[in-house]
């Protein structure tokens, strides 16, 4: 089964992430926000990364630079998911590293797609 590490300082979104993605056959691992991800990422290996832009104590920039620096992690895909929509702020996290961008509010059908397109749950 495919993991998927859904990292975002809302429990509400990460509540409707974790229901959209187990429903579709994913795992989830949830992490409050990027150094909580880093410390579940040390104890296991995940498939996708998908993250909130804008967290406290490290933000999705941070958290991809961190991510993108561990080895075997150069080629994970990482979903940007956030308010944010201006063209620097995306451009920002592409040159972390992200994968993808997704602004909130988001339809689950639309994160799914874009998760299944780059990792199909089978």
């Amino acid at each position: 089964m495919k993991r998927i590490m859904t990292v975002d300082d809302s429990a509400t979104v990460r509540q409707v992430l974790n229901m959209t993605l187990t429903g579709a056959g994913y795992d989830v691992v949830e992490a409050m926000n990027g150094e909580d991800a880093l410390h579940k990422l040390a104890d296991q290996s995940v498939d996708v990364l998908v993250t909130d832009l804008n967290m406290p104590k490290l933000d999705g920039v941070g958290l991809i630079k961190k991510v993108r620096s561990i080895a075997g992690n150069r080629f994970m895909p990482i979903i940007m998911l956030t308010t944010e929509s201006q063209s620097e702020k995306k451009q920002e996290g592409k040159n972390a590293g992200a994968s993808g961008w997704i602004t909130k509010p988001f339809k689950p059908e639309q994160l799914l797609s874009i998760v299944r397109m780059i990792c199909p749950a089978t």
